[in-house]
């Protein structure tokens, strides 16, 4: 009798780790799941055929990087830019083979594509409050942004009757309202990347 007790709390342990390891593997299963769908959601979007990555931070390094470059600009939105703007295309221009490098990589490994650089840029950008954009054209990415009270007497690509001034991230020394290279209807999409969402876009100039 004693022996046929002891078999049967064996067995009911057995039984109660084998349900907690298979409650534990079906929970942490259900978090994969969940975040995948979060990184799919908030890091992927569709252009045409082709699905693109973004991998924009805010986050503490993005912030202090910011805070750093435009701690001498005393609010001044020109300055705050350009000096943001200067410190992305100092950094050397490479192709880069694989998936778009986050912000904090390509300052450490010190080169990035037109996607890095970017996505580098916009996250600089965002943590001063600025509105801006990744404008997506045939094999080339850039950044606009909104400076609707300063009128730089340059050509800025109007969406909706807002203007906005591109920011080139691959040319040296580039200046806020860069010219654009390409023909409005070239634009595959126009994306705020930090709701991964595509611009509805009624109306699009460049005057």
């Amino acid at each position: 009798k004693k022996t046929k007790k002891i078999m049967l709390i064996k067995s009911s342990g057995v039984k109660f780790l084998s349900f907690f390891i298979s409650a534990l593997f079906l929970i942490y299963l259900i978090h994969l799941i969940y975040t995948s769908f979060f990184i799919v959601k908030n890091q992927f979007i569709d252009i045409g055929n082709l699905t693109y990555v973004n991998q924009v931070r805010l986050d503490e390094y993005t912030k202090n990087l910011s805070d750093f470059l435009t701690k001498d600009c005393n609010k001044n939105e020109i300055g705050e830019v350009q000096n943001i703007l200067d410190f992305v295309t100092k950094i050397p221009y490479k192709i880069n083979e694989n998936v778009a490098k986050n912000p904090k990589k390509v300052v450490e490994q010190n080169f990035g594509d037109c996607d890095d650089k970017s996505n580098l840029l916009i996250s600089l950008l965002k943590q001063k409050n600025y509105e801006a954009y990744f404008v997506l054209v045939p094999e080339h990415i850039f950044v606009i942004i909104n400076l609707e009270s300063k009128n730089l007497q340059k050509l800025a690509l109007y969406i909706n009757d807002k203007r906005f001034y591109i920011l080139e991230s691959t040319a040296t020394d580039s200046k806020i309202g860069f010219p654009l290279k390409y023909k409005l209807d070239e634009i595959e999409a126009i994306v705020n990347p930090f709701t991964n969402k595509k611009l509805v876009i009624n109306k699009l100039e460049y005057k």
